[in-house]
């Protein structure tokens, strides 16, 4: 495996910045988020990544299904054309909320039934796996963290996820193991190995404590939280997986700093602290 950075880790970075930050940093791999992608042009960052010689790790984001909307349905098969075109190693599912629920924004009107916003993730799935299939774009289901449940992931664990994508092949719909959503899953390990080849993106940061104020960003640099890395990374060595390791990070300090000193820092802690 190799180190990849996740362009929301350098967030002022645009593609351009940081396919360039990739190459003088010494890194072979790139994880990319569609609204960059879209402001520098699908057809630029294509040709900026493969002059570069690097390669798209994973595409953020697909999802938020819990609606079964035409509207998401649509929005998802962009996302995978897109995914195709880049050569994305997965296209990243955050699968969404209950149905209402906005993130930051006030309750209105929404619904309780977080079984049916569940199943009509699996529904859409069901849609969207074939379109991808036929071009050959894996769908990476990521659960997170229980506290994003009602605004962003009616999906919370590695099972739930699993239990939603062996309905459907597994070259096509696999999940991501991301230490900051998993870690604290008793089932982790086991559910890891179930996984096997559905591992399609590992996605490392550590989990802040004491959280701040706004709990999306309460990601931190490997080493300055509280998960154990070694034993997971073990763990998804031994289930198979082969790719690239993604360093995602939400954190407002980070985000702030140098992003040449935040890259610099990623590399020596996925030496130190990572386990590999």
């Amino acid at each position: 495996m190799s180190l990849s950075l996740n362009q929301w880790t350098t967030r002022r970075w645009s593609v351009a910045e940081a396919v360039d930050g990739c190459v003088r940093h010494g890194l072979q791999a790139v994880g990319l988020w569609r609204q960059n992608v879209a402001e520098q042009g699908l057809a630029e960052s294509v040709k900026l990544v493969r002059e570069a010689g690097l390669r798209v790790s994973s595409l953020c984001r697909g999802g938020f299904l819990t609606t079964g909307s035409a509207e998401s349905l649509d929005d998802n098969r962009r996302a995978v054309d897109e995914a195709a075109e880049l050569e994305a190693a997965c296209l990243v599912l955050v699968v969404g909320g209950l149905p209402g629920v906005t993130p930051g924004e006030p309750l209105g009107s929404f619904s309780r039934d977080l079984g049916g916003a569940r199943e009509r993730v699996a529904e859409s799935l069901a849609v969207l796996a074939p379109y991808a299939g036929e071009r050959g774009v894996k769908l990476a289901i990521e659960p997170l963290h229980p506290m994003y449940c009602a605004d962003r992931a009616v999906v919370s664990t590695l099972g739930q996820a699993l239990d939603i994508a062996e309905r459907l092949p597994a070259e096509q719909v696999g999940v991501v193991v991301d230490t900051f959503h998993v870690w604290w899953d008793p089932q982790v390990f086991e559910q890891i190995a179930r996984a096997g080849e559905r591992v399609f993106s590992y996605q490392v940061c550590d989990y802040l404590h004491p959280l701040p104020a706004d709990v999306l960003l309460g990601r931190g640099m490997m080493g300055d939280g509280v998960i154990d890395f070694a034993p997971i990374t073990r763990a998804v060595l031994a289930a198979g997986y082969a790719g690239d390791v993604e360093v995602e990070i939400f954190n407002a300090d980070v985000w702030a700093a140098d992003p040449d000193e935040v890259v610099a820092t990623m590399k020596e802690r996925y030496a130190s602290v990572c386990g590999f």
